[in-house]
């Protein structure tokens, strides 16, 4: 245990925040550059698949990396990794062939793919040992943690459009990757020494897959939840908003751009701040982890309609009817909303419910769960946006939110743990 718990959960956040302010902005850099350049949404969702793809190997492979060279070890790793990557993709050429194209940029998102899970799972189990156990100081360090993290990821997806439309591609990738490099050297100069997560040297590989059914069961609600939201928000919401908000010339996709980073900036930002607040909305403090338990069932159950009815709204408006945009952007963060309770919930139990002897496994688990719901969510929006448009998205996302909930339900089985010696 790291001799001054404050500040390394400070340093780790810092770190996380750096990292997932560039993480947001490359995404919207990429997602609105090639679509500018008449990718289709197939081609799109083909620029991300590996990032996700990478993610559920990462996970597995980084909780075993954790425990045997330390969370900061893999903190640094992560951070490393996606300057790697920001340097490497200020490489594109524009004369390369789209195929060529393609390939590349699905290479150099898998390193940041890594890079990501690396980061991630080294904060979050950072928190599970830091904690103060006391009158809920998991949740609220867990949800201060990853709602501070949203909410920076989300002004990254407004940083992206805007460099976009004001520097161009390369300068903003440039910037970036600098602006991380040093985010990466004050981290290792001022992390404190100690921080935990390091286990036994004679622990081999192995057991990768969690012996608390509870934790395999959260996995799976987890990744339906993930695929909801990703399956129209990678592909199918941007490029629904650049086909009605611009008008074809090169200042109408500027404003389209902006408008677009603008909301998902939003979004990203809203779902944070709501994350962030969760506890104090569940009133969890003075709650048992029955009682939040059975929370997350109930959430999981209030998001299931809604991607249904807006579906259904776009499929019976006639586009673009300005009352059609209002309802999309109303739904969406009503959406966001009840999926930032569902997420933050989960973010608690999956700390609760994981053995402290073997947390950076079982957390890796958990978020190789996250990792395939995001990788079928954005193999799913660019396929069912390109087969059906947004109502198709949408309603693809309604059956992920019922799939959640099912598996949500299942948590309230009273299964002991397995032995896990």
């Amino acid at each position: 245990m790291s001799e001054n718990p404050i500040r390394a959960y400070a340093a780790v956040t810092a770190a996380y925040w750096a990292f997932m302010l560039t993480d947001g902005a490359l995404r919207m850099l990429v997602l609105l550059h090639f679509n500018g350049l008449g990718f289709s949404p197939v081609a799109l969702a083909w620029l991300f698949l590996l990032y996700e793809l990478a993610g559920i190997g990462t996970n597995l492979g980084a909780g075993w990396l954790a425990a045997r060279f330390g969370l900061a070890a893999t903190l640094y790793a992560g951070l490393a990794l996606q300057v790697a990557a920001l340097v490497a993709l200020a490489q594109l050429s524009p004369g390369w062939s789209i195929p060529a194209s393609v390939a590349f940029v699905m290479a150099v998102q898998g390193v940041s793919g890594v890079a990501k899970d690396l980061a991630k799972m080294s904060s979050k189990s950072a928190v599970k040992l830091l904690a103060p156990a006391a009158e809920g100081g998991l949740f609220r360090w867990v949800a201060a943690l990853t709602g501070s993290k949203n909410a920076v990821k989300g002004l990254g997806f407004f940083l992206g459009a805007a460099l976009l439309a004001l520097v161009g591609f390369k300068p903003a990738i440039w910037g970036m990757a600098g602006l991380l490099a040093l985010i990466l050297i004050a981290v290792v100069a001022f992390l404190p020494a100690g921080l935990p997560g390091r286990m036994k040297s004679e622990e081999a590989w192995g057991g990768w897959r969690s012996k608390d059914p509870r934790v395999n069961r959260l996995s799976l609600a987890r990744m339906f939840l993930f695929g909801a939201r990703d399956v129209w928000f990678v592909v199918g919401l941007p490029v629904y908003f650049q086909a009605v908000l611009s008008d074809g010339t090169a200042e109408g996709r500027r404003e389209a751009f902006f408008l677009t980073g603008g909301f998902m900036a939003l979004w990203i930002i809203a779902y944070g701040a709501v994350q962030a607040f969760a506890p104090k909305l569940l009133g969890a403090k003075s709650q048992p982890e029955a009682a939040i338990t059975a929370k997350a069932i109930t959430w999981a159950g209030y998001l299931v309609p809604i991607p249904f009815a807006l579906a259904a709204a776009v499929l019976i408006a006639p586009a673009p009817a300005p009352w059609l945009t209002a309802t999309i952007l109303i739904g969406l963060l009503a959406f966001g909303f009840v999926f930032a309770i569902n997420s933050s919930v989960h973010s608690y139990l999956i700390l609760a419910f994981g053995d402290a002897a073997r947390i950076t496994r079982d957390v890796g688990f958990y978020y190789m769960a996250n990792a395939a719901g995001r990788l079928i969510g954005t193999m799913l929006s660019g396929l069912s946006y390109q087969i059906g448009g947004l109502p198709l998205c949408l309603a693809t996302a309604g059956a992920m939110a019922a799939a959640s909930w099912w598996a949500a339900r299942r948590l309230t089985r009273s299964e002991a743990p397995a032995d896990q010696s």
